[in-house]
Formats: structure tokens, C-alpha cells, sequence
């Protein structure tokens, strides 16, 4: 090849210096530099990767036969150099593996054994790092019996120097007529593929994806040419697949295409990192992107087009995958099984357990059936899958989806009924998308397919996270589940049209990535959607106004005091009737828990449920019937001096205390919340304060912490610092001053887990670690834990922004920041340096992203309106945060 011969290493020159005498390690080093430096140079220019990394490959062929030469000359029948894995198939990104194996014709290690630590020696000297093994032909054979990665390393073995005859032999012994028939490797490497798939979550959708390993990545081709060499034979490549039928030249295009990419991805993650990395981290995507030529657009940026591109790349290459594998598993596998086909309508029949079209033209003579083979996928459980060539078929004929499809009423009943069916939706709604019916189908869906969201709190693209919302609605109704959720079982199990919630969850997100209010947009296309399939004007218009309002709930519930009996009203009448309220909370849940594996806690569950029930109660009394803060007032106050009568405190003294709590307090917390606070105050004195004491589960789902002690500057950021500092996340804080200069602070906490704090030697330790902090209150409270390596990719400006609550005489501030350790803690610090009291706040973390909002006041329990003072304020937050 020109680029080898011409442009890497002039062999015929290299030896010339070699046999003058020049010393051979500083010559070869220095070769191997100049390699290296030449084929970055020309992966920078744009030259095709395959050549690159196959010239790799060559080079150092070149310099470990210069290397091998001078000390087993004389044993070439004896011994062989053989290159394995995938330096075995002459493919080297820069810092693959080279896997080399010195296979013996017998073990006579020891007669050689001088010569071989020379060898390796000589290979580290000159900068390459080898994995090595020294077997027998023997030794070879019993490792490749016991270990398959073994007998696949083998199988794909190229003989560098010495004896051909022992590469032969290696090969015979080590081949399917003596190990590892084709029916066993294929059922190996089949499993192996699926345990390796599930270390991925089964997904190739993840926001640092693995290249080679992940789901759709190059260990799936890999995997693909291993079974095509085991059961045709060693010399087989892949393009021998269409000769054998099993590919088409369209699909081989697409699947070296898919390689040609991944390989890009992997050759300019080397060289950006310096070392063999196979994770596209945040750290890189960005620059990677601008290195392969990506650009900011208007609604997209570089490094989310390079991702999208990387993730329609997989998901091809994932159905080729699968498609193969199915075709394996029928020649190989089930060879020997009856075939004769079972019939289940007059287009589709069942043959070995896999649904197949009964004619090859029939997508084409009747279009309508590349909806119904989902349908039947669904009412046919027993069935293990689609047949590949019938896989083949429905890409083949996906295109046959246009408009006229789409007004086909027909067609318009057959997806609804998809969507109706009690069992299977989601798995056949994920079998549409791979097969690209989806898309076809909807078109405003193909726009979100691959499409991510560069942060840390999306973990899927968006069609992914669609389906995973799907799927979680779906779970909702099996009875095995209802533990988990049981209030959202209980919901569902009495919706009529459970099929609207799902057009719901399929639209929520369409319309991300083309600018603008995603959840405007896509109200449109789910108004034409239901109006075009007939679905009538009621269930139009809650679909409607489910995708335009999906995140309100969510934002009233973790943004809003909903202790205010006005938020929840205000609440109740934009929902208007339970009807909506039920599938609003459905899909809220639903949509929350589908965003990434941390997003759901107890906290957030606590919360929507507390929202739910209030706003039920209000629609069911009518939302007319604004509330009255004093009757809920009293309520409160009678519900808890019926339970402290219980615990025989006597009634003055609680009297005499609630006297110096102002209507706020009864306002913002529970009877029982009261009562825990109310004997805890009068049952200790002033020498014990401060108070510390702890709930391990409360009904806002998290642990409740409970402070009083007497008004002290800086409190908060220092409670805040000494919980952060005990590995704890605040996610709610209630701040009430006495009129006598007492402070009640009730603080809400999660482990990092997002789950309350379960053990009690754990809970005693943080109380006594509290008190003993809040007793030294000089203390800087200084956070000092590094800031996660994700974090750093993701630089935030902070913004602050006010708004005047006159209702409830306080200020509602709103801080936007970059996540980090100490944040609150540098938030009190800020607020108190302008005399700003926080009375309550919402703590929200979104990825990288702290949304926090703070309801403050000034000292005098005012809200702070003055906009000089406010500048001022937000100034002093971000010298505080951005420093």
C-alpha cells in the first residue's frame, strides 16, 4: 500500500542501517516515533481511517520482525512469532493492544529462554508495550478448551516470524472439528454478547458510551466476524456474508460504514488522550467534535450532532447485529429442528418460533401489514422474534410509509390498536424504532432519534427517554409491580383510555432540538396526531394539553412552596378537574424517573404525592372555594393538641410557646411536624442548645432534621457546610424566627444515594457531629470535597433573579449555578453579608444544573423590594459562586 511503503518506513533503508551496525534500539524508537507522528498528521489532514490503522499494524509487523530476528534465526522450525487478537487482523488504533503469542513446537521454553527475555526486553526498550504469552502448541490447545476468549484470540492469529508449519497446526487443533464446534462457539459468543450488553444497561444510549464495548459498539461487528470465521471457515471475511446470503452488498455498505465511523471516533480518542481510551467522555466530546469537522448551528451544537451521529451509527449497527445473530441462530443453532412454518393469518406464519411474512411481496402488495407484524408480535407472546429475512423485508420496504400510508384509516386503527394492547407495547414500540417504522410512521419522531441533550441530567437521547417514559407508565399496570408505585397503579387501573396517556408520553418530547418551547411545538403535533386518528374532541384536547403542561407539575411541586394553600389552589385551577389531574401526575412520575437513575427519590415521590392529594382535595370541594388561611389555621392547632393531650403535656405550656410562633409556622408545617417540634422544645433548656434531632423518614420523604437554638448569624451556611461535609443533600429548608429570637429550622435530607439516611448509628453520629459544629459557630464551615470530573465539563454562569411574593411578605429568589461542593453553604455566607433571612427553600439539582429557590426576607421579616439592594445582593452571590 502506498501510505505504508512510501510515506511510513522505508524498509529496504531501515535494514541497510541495521546491517551496518547502527544500534538498533535508539533506530527503531526512533521509527516507531516518526510512524506514530506521521499517522496523527494524517488523521488530522482527513485521511481514511482504514488506511491509518492498518498501517499501524504494518509498522510495527516491521519493527518486531527486525527485533525477532537476531536471537531465533536459528530456531525458525522450532518456534513462531504470531500476532493475535486484533493486532491478529492488522487493525492498531494508536495505543491498542499488541497481543503477541511465542507458540513452541514443543515446551522447550527453557533452551530458549534467554533469547526471549531479550526479546521483550528489547520491545519495551524501543517503546513498545506488548501483552505477551509464551505456550506450547499444546499449552495453546488446553487454555483455548477452557477459556472461549482464548480460542477466539487464536482463531484470529497471523504469523509474524518463524515456522508456518506450527501456525498451521495451531489452527487445526485449535479449529471447530476440534474445539469449540460452530454450534457451541455461537452459542458462547451469543451469551457472552448479552452479559456484556447488560453491563451497559442495554442500551447504547448513554452519555459517556463505550465505543468498543457498549451495545451497538465495535465488539458487536467483532462479535459478527468471530461466528462468520468459526462456522465458515478461518478465512471468511464479512464481505463473504453476501455471498452466503446473510447480508445484503446494502447492508455490508452500512455495516463497514458504521466501523468506518466508530473507527474515527476511536483513533482521535487515542490521540486526543495519549492512551488506549474507549470512552467518549465529556472530556472529549466537545474537542473531538471540532476535530472531525463538526460546527455549531442554530438549535444544535457540534458535539450534539457528533453524538447524533454517533448514536443513529450504533442503533444501525445494532440491527445488523441482531439480524446476523438471528440468521445464526436459524442456520446454526436450530439447523436440525422441523421447519415446517405454522400458520397465524394468510400474510404471516410462525417457523421455529420466529414470525415470517408467508410471501416476500407481500410488504409491497399490502403495505398495511408492516403495522399489523407489531400487532401480532403483541397477541402472539410465544413468539422469540422476527425472522431476519423478514427484518430485511420490512427495511426494504419502510419507505413504502409516506403520506398516503399515514391517511390510511386502515392504518390509522392498526397503530392505535398497537397502543391498546394489554401486554407488549413497549418492547414492540422499541422493536419499531430499531427497525425505523417508527419514524416512518410519525415523522416528527425521527427528528429525536439519536438526538441528545449535552448534560448530566439527561441520560438517554431523546427517543430513548421517550420509550423509557412509556415503559414506565406500562409498569404502572401489571399487578406485580403495583408495590412500587401503588398510588400510580391504583390511578391507572381505573383510566378508560390508558392508550391516551401513552399518545401523551410519545409526544411529550418530540419537538426538542428545533428551537423554541419544545412543549408548545409539540402540543401541535399531538393536536394534529389525535385529530387525524379520530380519537374525538375530549381525549384531543387532554392529549393536548398533557404534552403542553408535562412539566408543571413537576415545577410547581419541587420550585413552589405547596405549603401555601394559594400554590396549591392556583394549582387545582390550572389542572380543572381530577380527570387531568390524574394523568398529568401519571405521566409527571413517569417522565421524572425516565430522565436518568438518579432522578427519582423519596423526596421528589413525597412531594408530587403531597401536590396530588391537596390539589384532589381542592377539586373535589371545588375550585371556587378559595381556602381560608385561619380556619386552616385552627385545623392545624387542634389536630395537634389532640395528639399532645395523648402525650399528657399540659396544655399552657404549649399554649404559651405557640404564642411566640407567628401564623406562618402553623402554615408551613403538619400537626404532626408541630407535635415533634412542640415536645422537643419543652422538653429540653437552655443549657442543652443547640437542639439537634432527627426523624429517619418523614412524609417528605427524606430525613427530617430539626434545629432550634437561638438566632445566630450564618446558621444556615453553616448547617449547610457541616451536612455537605457528612455526605448529605439538602433538598428542602423551613426557616422560622420566634417572636421571643428563637430559630426553628427544619431541614429535609438525602444521602448521596437520594435515599434517607437508614442506619441509626449513622443518624446519632451526624446529630452529635451537628451539635458540636453549631456549638462553634466561628468555624468557617469550609466544603472541601473535588469537584466531580463531570461537573468540570459543564461551566455554568451563575444568574440570580428576584420576585416579590406580597401575598406572603417575602421575595422569591431564584439562583442558577454550575453544581459543586459547598454551594449552600457559599449561598448563606452571601445572603447573610446583606442581612437577608432565608424563611424557606427549594433545592434543585438538574445534572450539573443547581436550580435553587429562596424565599427571603430582610431582618425585619420584610420582603426585600429595593432594586439597588437587590443588584447588590445578586453581585455579592456570584463573587461568592464564581470566585
Amino acid at each position: 500500500m502506498a501510505l505504508t511503503a512510501n510515506v511510513l518506513i522505508d524498509t529496504g533503508e531501515l535494514d541497510s542501517r541495521l546491517a551496518s551496525g547502527e544500534p538498533p534500539i535508539p533506530l527503531l524508537r526512533t521509527v516507531l516515533k516518526q510512524t506514530r507522528q506521521t499517522l496523527d498528521d494524517r488523521f488530522a489532514s482527513g485521511a481514511p481511517v482504514e488506511q491509518l490503522v492498518h498501517a499501524r499494524a504494518w509498522a510495527v509487523d516491521q519493527v518486531l520482525q527486525r527485533i525477532w530476528r537476531p536471537y531465533f534465526a536459528e530456531h525458525a522450525d522450532h518456534v513462531a512469532l504470531i500476532a493475535v487478537g486484533g493486532y491478529g487482523r492488522g487493525e492498531l488504533h494508536p495505543y491498542s493492544d499488541i497481543d503477541i503469542l511465542i507458540l513452541l513446537k514443543q515446551d522447550n521454553i527453557d533452551e530458549l529462554k534467554d533469547g526471549f527475555e531479550k526479546f521483550l526486553t528489547a520491545l519495551w526498550d524501543v517503546g513498545l508495550e506488548i501483552g505477551h504469552s509464551i505456550r506450547s502448541l499444546d499449552d495453546c490447545v488446553s487454555a483455548a478448551v477452557e477459556d472461549i476468549t482464548i480460542a477466539t484470540n487464536l482463531m484470529e492469529s497471523r504469523l509474524l516470524a518463524g515456522s508456518k508449519r506450527l501456525l498451521r497446526a495451531l489452527h487445526e487443533r485449535t479449529g471447530p472439528q476440534a474445539i469449540w464446534p460452530s454450534r457451541a462457539f455461537f452459542a458462547a459468543k451469543w451469551e457472552e454478547q448479552i452479559q456484556r450488553h447488560h453491563k451497559y444497561h442495554d442500551t447504547a444510549y448513554n452519555l459517556e458510551p463505550n465505543i468498543k464495548g457498549g451495545p451497538g459498539g465495535l465488539r458487536d461487528i467483532q462479535t459478527i466476524g468471530w461466528i462468520t470465521k468459526r462456522h465458515f471457515g478461518i478465512s471468511t471475511t464479512l464481505h463473504d456474508l453476501v455471498s452466503h446470503n446473510f447480508l445484503s452488498e446494502q447492508e455490508y455498505c452500512a455495516l463497514m460504514d458504521g466501523q468506518s465511523f466508530l473507527w474515527q471516533i476511536r483513533f482521535g480518542l487515542h490521540t486526543l488522550t495519549g492512551r488506549g481510551e474507549e470512552r467518549l467522555l465529556f472530556d472529549h466530546q466537545r474537542t473531538l467534535a471540532t476535530q472531525l469537522g463538526y460546527q455549531n448551528s442554530e438549535h444544535e451544537l457540534a458535539v450534539e450532532q457528533l453524538m447524533k451521529r454517533y448514536y443513529r451509527t450504533v442503533m444501525e449497527l445494532g440491527r445488523l447485529n441482531e439480524m446476523l445473530l438471528q440468521l445464526f441462530q436459524e442456520k446454526i443453532l436450530h439447523a436440525d429442528e422441523p421447519g415446517e412454518p405454522t400458520p397465524i393469518n394468510s400474510r404471516f406464519q410462525a417457523r421455529k418460533g420466529f414470525l415470517e411474512v408467508t410471501d416476500a411481496g407481500l410488504f409491497a402488495q399490502h403495505p398495511s401489514a408492516l403495522l399489523e407484524l407489531f400487532l401480532i408480535m403483541e397477541q402472539q407472546p410465544k413468539l422469540n422474534g422476527v425472522r431476519a429475512e423478514t427484518i430485511r423485508l420490512v427495511r426494504e420496504h419502510r419507505h413504502l410509509i409516506n403520506d398516503e400510508f399515514r391517511a390510511n384509516p386502515q392504518n390509522r386503527e392498526l397503530f392505535l390498536e398497537i397502543l391498546r394492547q394489554p401486554r407488549g407495547v413497549t418492547h414492540e414500540l422499541r422493536r419499531m424504532n430499531r427497525y425505523g417504522i417508527l419514524a416512518a410512521y410519525l415523522p416528527e419522531f425521527a427528528h429525536i432519534v439519536g438526538q441528545m441533550q449535552h448534560d448530566l441530567f439527561h441520560v438517554y437521547t431523546v427517543d430513548e427517554h421517550t420509550l423509557v417514559t412509556l415503559r414506565n407508565l406500562r409498569r404502572f399496570t401489571v399487578p406485580q409491580y403495583a408495590h412500587e408505585f401503588p398510588l400510580c397503579n391504583r390511578i391507572i387501573s381505573h383510566l378508560p383510555h390508558p392508550e391516551i396517556l401513552y399518545i401523551a408520553a410519545l409526544f411529550h418530547d418530540i419537538a426538542k432540538g428545533r428551537g423554541g418551547n419544545h412543549s408548545e411545538l409539540g402540543a401541535i403535533d399531538a393536536e394534529k396526531f389525535c385529530s387525524s386518528h379520530a380519537l374525538g374532541p375530549y381525549n384531543t384536547n387532554l392529549v393536548t394539553w398533557l404534552v403542553k403542561n408535562h412539566l408543571v407539575m413537576s415545577m410547581t411541586a419541587q420550585r413552589k412552596d405547596i405549603s401555601d394553600p394559594d400554590v396549591i389552589h392556583d394549582f387545582a385551577v390550572e389542572v380543572g378537574d381530577i380527570d387531568h389531574l390524574n394523568h398529568l401526575y401519571l405521566l409527571t412520575v413517569a417522565d421524572i424517573r425516565a430522565t436518568n437513575a438518579n432522578a427519582w427519590n423519596s423526596w421528589k415521590n413525597a412531594l408530587l404525592v403531597e401536590l396530588y392529594n391537596g390539589t384532589k382535595r381542592i377539586l373535589r370541594r371545588g375550585i371556587t372555594n378559595r381556602p381560608i388561611q385561619q380556619e386552616r389555621i385552627g385545623v392545624v392547632k387542634e389536630q395537634a393538641r389532640q395528639q399532645l393531650r395523648q402525650h399528657t403535656l399540659p396544655r399552657p405550656d404549649f399554649e404559651s410557646l405557640w404564642k411566640s410562633f407567628d401564623d406562618d409556622y402553623f402554615l408551613r408545617y403538619s400537626a404532626d411536624e408541630i407535635v415533634w417540634h412542640t415536645r422537643a422544645i419543652l422538653g429540653s433548656n437552655e443549657t442543652e442548645l443547640p437542639l439537634v434531632l432527627m426523624r429517619q423518614t418523614t412524609r417528605r420523604g427524606g430525613t427530617g432534621i430539626f434545629i432550634y437554638t437561638r438566632v445566630e448569624e450564618n446558621l444556615f451556611a453553616l448547617t449547610a457546610s457541616l451536612l455537605e461535609q457528612n455526605g448529605l443533600t439538602i433538598v428542602d429548608a423551613r426557616i422560622i424566627t420566634s417572636r421571643d429570637g428563637y430559630t426553628l429550622n427544619t431541614l429535609t435530607v438525602l444521602e448521596q444515594n437520594g435515599e434517607p439516611i437508614s442506619n441509626s448509628r449513622r443518624a446519632q453520629e451526624i446529630m452529635e457531629s451537628l451539635h458540636r459544629g453549631l456549638k462553634q459557630l466561628g468555624s468557617s464551615g469550609q466544603v472541601t470535597r473535588r469537584i466531580p470530573r463531570q461537573l468540570k465539563c459543564f461551566p455554568i454562569p451563575t444568574t440570580v433573579s428576584f420576585i416579590t411574593d406580597k401575598a406572603n411578605r417575602r421575595t422569591i429568589m431564584e439562583v442558577i449555578t454550575a453544581d459543586r461542593p459547598g454551594l449552600l453553604a457559599r449561598l448563606g455566607f452571601a445572603l447573610r453579608e446583606h442581612g437577608a433571612a432565608i424563611q424557606n427553600a427549594k433545592i434543585a439539582t438538574i445534572g450539573e444544573r443547581a436550580e435553587d429557590i429562596f424565599f427571603i426576607t430582610d431582618d425585619e421579616n420584610r420582603p426585600i423590594e429595593d432594586p439597588d439592594q437587590l443588584e447588590k445582593l445578586a453581585e455579592t452571590i456570584k463573587r461568592y459562586l464564581d470566585c
